[in-house]
């Protein structure tokens, strides 16, 4: 019986490129190798869009020494061939032609994870690991989450938004409704993932600030109020109808901290927790998290409930902000592709690193076969009028 390809694919023209790298190679494409059930190939979308299809790009000394540069020069760009199915096509003497059945995408942030490779996949007709296009479209813009969130009747932090070309052409309208939100502020990128671009304000001064750096990246600003007595939390979920969540995690920070790029990757969480948390893809953190069981309960019930009402499947994490005063807890956002599959927490609640890639590629096919009992075309007679 020939093995089924899983085609993993990573990196892409997204500010959380190399983020996506290590997902790739050690989160995914090693644990896949090791299932010995399939036949796993690594494609490597480069900064400048260029995509590089071969089994040498699933190793990481690769990119950490910098030879992907030379890998690059030395071979051809692949193709893509869409018609049944997904081919995709290394140039060469005599042509490489690999046919696709499971797609495993890996790319965090802007083309990737925020539906764009997913469209590509529907067009090609495959099926594909995580969200689909329209879930990963509504959880990649925390704008739009928090308006369906919100239409869930879920509790979410007050905000504003506004588009960055209205703030170029006129400021001030924007900074005066901006006047109603309570300080301290966060001033968020929507369409962008690990804390890149995000800054906790004071005020106005370091509002304008804070704005000019978030419309650097995102044509969209997001600013909301922080929660006081702040206890913010994650969850992890996986699953299709029936999602089912991991660990209630808490990063460590202190109050008037944030997990910014720096923190969460660079630094690891710092220094701050005394040794008594573990590392894990969002720094430290205490697995489980250190809150009642009631808001234990409470922060499972109301991310499935965020996991559906975007519409999720395969996997997901939901973040979560608690008031430890008020015990109100309110949704944050929604990451459609977690860092490394938070398989450090997966692993604690007794999912292996295997096991977890195993699981979401069988929830990829069961939500394609579900999907192909659909009808998508519909015969008429129209064009014979013409």
């Amino acid at each position: 019986m020939n093995k089924q390809t899983v085609a993993v694919f990573f990196g892409s023209r997204s500010a959380e490129h190399d983020v996506s790298i290590v997902t790739a190679i050690s989160s995914v494409i090693k644990p896949l190798q090791m299932t010995k059930k399939y036949d796993v190939l690594p494609v490597y979308i480069a900064k400048d869009g260029r995509w590089f299809a071969g089994e040498a790009l699933g190793r990481i000394d690769l990119f950490r020494s910098g030879k992907i540069d030379e890998y690059m020069a030395k071979h051809k760009p692949t193709l893509l061939e869409l018609g049944d199915g997904l081919c995709l096509v290394r140039p060469s003497l005599r042509d490489i032609r690999t046919k696709i059945d499971v797609a495993f995408p890996a790319t965090h942030g802007t083309h990737g994870e925020d539906g764009e490779l997913m469209a590509l996949f529907e067009l090609a007709n495959i099926p594909y690991v995580g969200c689909d296009m329209p879930a990963s479209v509504l959880s990649m813009d925390k704008v739009l989450s928090k308006i369906i969130v919100e239409k869930a009747e879920l509790p979410t932090p007050k905000y504003e938004w506004f588009y960055s070309a209205d703030f170029s052409m006129n400021p001030e309208p924007i900074l005066h409704v901006l006047k109603s939100l309570r300080y301290p502020l966060f001033v968020k990128p929507p369409h962008l993932g690990s804390s890149i671009g995000i800054s906790r304000v004071a005020n106005e001064t370091e509002l304008i600030n804070a704005v000019e750096v978030a419309m650097h990246y995102d044509n969209k600003v997001l600013v909301e109020e922080g929660v006081p007595n702040l206890i913010e939390v994650t969850v992890p979920i996986m699953g299709n109808e029936k999602p089912y969540p991991a660990i209630v995690e808490q990063p460590l920070t202190n109050s008037e901290d944030f997990f910014d790029f720096n923190t969460k990757y660079i630094r690891q969480g710092g220094k701050k927790t005394g040794g008594k948390g573990k590392a894990g893809a969002q720094g430290y953190s205490k697995i489980p998290a250190d809150i009642s069981k009631a808001l234990y309960e409470k922060a499972e019930d109301t991310a499935v409930a965020v996991y559906k009402a975007l519409g999720c499947s395969g996997i997901a994490r939901i973040d979560l902000l608690i008031d430890s005063k008020s015990k109100i807890l309110y949704f944050n956002e929604v990451n459609p592709l977690p860092g490394s599959l938070y398989a450090h927490n997966w692993r604690a609640a007794g999912v292996s690193g295997i096991q977890l890639v195993e699981d979401l590629v069988e929830y990829a096919l069961q939500r394609y076969a579900e999907k192909r009992q659909l009808d998508t075309v519909f015969n008429t007679n129209f064009l014979q009028q013409f």
